[in-house]
């Protein structure tokens, strides 16, 4: 017979349910209903049986309990992978928020990627035949998004982080974009600025006509007038941020001031004011939303609105596991601000539009000789 290391520790016997069983005077199928939140246990038992399971360090079997409730207790989560590199500064963060709270209910995190967007449709549905998520939390939401008219089919819960054009039985959790926009547009004028302009995200997204919304309510709030020429829609990346404040600052009468809808998006404005002549906080103010970690070693760094996305992940979290346990999507819905992270990038503007103008024209004098 083989005998243990000196020293070795000895594994301490697995707690079984009879074992919590026992020490709760319960029936087994109680303790089990209890630990699988059955509506027809009551409350304080379940608060009961779980504060024993934690005291005495019961852990289920994966395996046997997704046999038993049909459940493989996972969340599920798949990126798109353009989408996985636009959320990088944020994915960390995201994800570490969500495992956080499912593992506080003893449950994991299933996540995958895709290269397409009907690759991601493929990857939820396989997730799903093959029972390995219970619910999905569905990111950066799209105006008419093909997931949820997937995971509706499917008849599977999801909340979404983001909002959809049809709301209709659908759980959420989002930041308020369209305040921190108004709020860009009023920091701006409080500065002096009298020329703001705009440039959005993406058609596709959710977020974008939202925003927008959020910058028109700004400017008539403010007492300025909307004018298209100051208003761009579609960007996504640094080159269309680049794109957007070169055509800008190329006008008869270009802003003073820029409010950008994604951070990526100013950041690559930052190179073509150079370019332009323009110190960007001085010449050029920019206010932007995001709160990337970049933007806060940019030069100057970056005026954003910041959103915390590890906080995020919890609330989504939190909100699927509900769903999965039986609340009404309708009932899981909550808006949050988005909090100012003030930087170097705006302030009171040092040139009136003509004379940007005129610093234009000599920049781009100067580069074509």
């Amino acid at each position: 017979m083989i005998s243990p290391a000196k020293g070795t520790p000895k594994m301490r016997p697995r707690v079984t349910i009879n074992d919590l069983a026992e020490a709760l005077g319960l029936t087994k199928g109680t303790v089990s209903r209890a630990l699988n939140d059955y509506p027809d246990i009551s409350p304080s038992t379940r608060t009961r049986v779980r504060h024993q399971a934690e005291m005495m360090g019961y852990r289920p079997l994966s395996h046997a309990q997704a046999i038993r409730t049909g459940r493989a207790r996972s969340l599920g989560l798949v990126l798109q992978d353009d989408e996985a590199g636009s959320h990088r500064p944020f994915l960390a963060e995201f994800v570490a928020g969500i495992t956080h709270a499912a593992s506080a209910a003893n449950w994991t995190l299933t996540i995958a990627t895709a290269r397409t967007e009907q690759g991601v449709l493929e990857t939820m549905e396989r997730l799903t035949d093959e029972r390995k998520a219970d619910g999905f939390i569905v990111p950066r939401t799209l105006r008419h998004d093909p997931r949820v008219e997937l995971l509706r089919r499917l008849e599977k819960p999801f909340v979404l982080f983001g909002r959809v054009e049809e709301m209709d039985g659908c759980a959420w959790y989002d930041i308020s974009g369209e305040d921190a926009m108004r709020d860009a547009v009023l920091r701006l004028a409080g500065f002096g600025h009298r020329r703001i302009a705009y440039v959005g995200g993406g058609d596709r997204y959710n977020f974008t006509g939202l925003r927008r919304q959020g910058f028109l309510a700004g400017l008539d709030a403010a007492g300025l007038r909307a004018e298209p020429r100051l208003i761009c829609d579609g960007g996504m990346t640094a080159i269309d941020g680049r794109e957007a404040i070169t055509g800008l600052m190329r006008l008869p009468e270009p802003p003073t001031g820029i409010v950008f809808a994604v951070d990526r998006v100013a950041l690559g404005g930052y190179r073509a004011a150079a370019r332009l002549g323009l110190a960007v906080g001085r010449e050029l103010s920019i206010i932007s939303y995001d709160g990337v970690p970049e933007g806060a070693y940019a030069t100057p760094a970056l005026t954003s609105f910041a959103v915390d996305s590890r906080r995020a992940g919890e609330r989504l979290a939190e909100m699927l596991l509900a769903l999965v346990h039986g609340a009404e999507p309708e009932t899981l819905r909550a808006l949050e601000p988005a909090r100012l992270v003030a930087g170097g990038s705006d302030g009171p503007p040092a040139l009136d539009p003509a004379a940007l103008a005129a610093r234009v024209a000599l920049a781009d004098s100067n580069s074509s000789q």
